[in-house]
């Protein structure tokens, strides 16, 4: 598989305006952690291996235990290895990446309303459609991961 189309080279001004949103999200004031666990379980759902390349590496270096990263994709059946704050997020964000099929559940709004703010739920929730934009860019474009052999 080869890039079809540098993204990042023929419309600067559009990944400029996607990166002031992430420079937004980086500084709103949610734990780096979460917004990177938030964006880790959106590309897994979209199939990026480029951004869960990306992803995985930064909760690492950031600290995350190597056993919760793998367990992202299987929160759910992870026992106590994630937060009640971060089932919520992981919860909104695969219900809004799955929009579609999911229609974003009063249930799951629930889960992520006894969590987090109004501000922390928009913010978070701007995150999500930010990743899935970053997705969608890179996998059509078919963005190999940094590491990937050449």
């Amino acid at each position: 598989m080869s890039e079809r189309i540098d993204y990042t080279q023929v419309a600067p001004a559009g990944m400029k305006a996607l990166g002031g949103v992430y420079n937004y999200v980086a500084q709103c004031g949610l734990p780096q952690d979460l917004i990177e666990l938030v964006f880790l379980r959106v590309s897994e759902i979209n199939g990026c291996a480029y951004c869960i390349d990306m992803h995985t590496k930064a909760l690492h270096k950031g600290g995350l235990p190597w056993d919760k990263i793998v367990l992202t994709q299987v929160w759910r059946e992870a026992g106590d290895w994630f937060t009640s704050r971060e089932k919520a997020a992981l919860a909104w964000a695969e219900s809004l990446t799955l929009i579609a099929q999911s229609h974003a559940p009063d249930a799951v709004f629930a889960e992520v309303e006894a969590a987090f703010s109004e501000k922390e739920i928009s913010d978070m929730t701007i995150a999500i459609g930010l990743m899935n934009a970053y997705n969608r860019l890179a996998i059509s474009h078919r963005k190999l991961p940094d590491s990937a052999p050449r």
